[in-house]
């Protein structure tokens, strides 16, 4: 892939080293599901073409989900132009602004895919690393796998506090699932459909990070984690998550797992 490659809907010019290709050996298995990548959208007008662009980029069969939580920026213009283009392209939009579990919810109920992946519509997760997150299931080990930034991989240097939060929401959602994840509150899901189609999920906004991972660990999914590269935005550029957030997940954890 050339580092600078021209939009085939904008006509704008994309840097593409910002999604450094991933060692990994491709297994003839790729070849054989298809991948639905659900994108939550929200005000991502800077960086909705460059994302979309990387994931179709990515040599596995795939359909993208992008579903926008009700953009004021502009955003929704550029998916209009995006749904156009592609055919394997669906875009559905919200109303009012409603969060990202809520925008997720919406996008499982479209997929057709055999595998689903989340991916956030920043430029923090690196789509060339699907082939490493479908590898466990496609090879019959997992049924969900999580991409952790904290196990190894290249990751941009940020905010202290935040990766404590992250840490202790992990430790104290391990405490509860008996699980022994080091990422919990990773955006790089991937599941089979199955497992979604076995799960309600009620969180609206974050709050579906832990109330994803007591519901995949209650009904004893095999759970695989592996490194992930990280390129983490501060919020002068579009960050969006806050303190509320991460008090909304403490109460979420206690929720999900400790109720139904």
């Amino acid at each position: 892939m050339q580092s600078l490659r021209k939009c085939p809907h904008c006509g704008e010019t994309i840097d593409m080293s910002l999604f450094p290709a991933v060692s990994f050996a491709k297994n003839d298995k790729v070849k054989d599901f298809l991948l639905s990548v659900v994108v939550p959208v929200y005000n991502e007008f800077e960086t909705i073409n460059t994302i979309v662009d990387a994931i179709q980029a990515v040599d596995i069969n795939k359909e993208l989900i992008l579903v926008d939580d009700f953009s004021r920026d502009g955003t929704r213009e550029k998916l209009i132009e995006i749904e156009k283009a592609f055919v394997n392209v669906k875009v559905f939009y919200h109303t009012i602004n409603r969060g990202k579990g809520a925008a997720l919810r919406t996008g499982f109920k479209h997929v057709s895919g055999d595998i689903v992946v989340i991916q956030d519509a920043d430029l923090e997760y690196n789509p060339n690393e699907y082939y490493k997150l479908v590898y466990p299931i496609i090879t019959g080990h997992a049924d969900v796998v999580y991409g952790s930034r904290f196990i190894g991989e290249t990751h941009r240097v940020l905010f202290f506090w935040h990766s404590v939060a992250n840490k202790l929401l992990t430790l104290m959602s391990n405490m509860f699932t008996d699980l022994n994840l080091t990422d919990m509150e990773t955006c790089y899901k991937v599941f089979r459909k199955s497992v979604i189609d076995g799960i309600e999920i009620k969180s609206n906004r974050f709050g579906f990070e832990p109330e994803f991972t007591a519901k995949v660990a209650k009904q004893k999914w095999r759970i695989y984690e592996v490194p992930i590269q990280y390129y983490g935005r501060d919020y002068s550029e579009g960050k969006k998550i806050g303190w509320r957030d991460g008090l909304n997940a403490i109460w979420c954890v206690l929720r999900f797992n400790l109720f139904k």
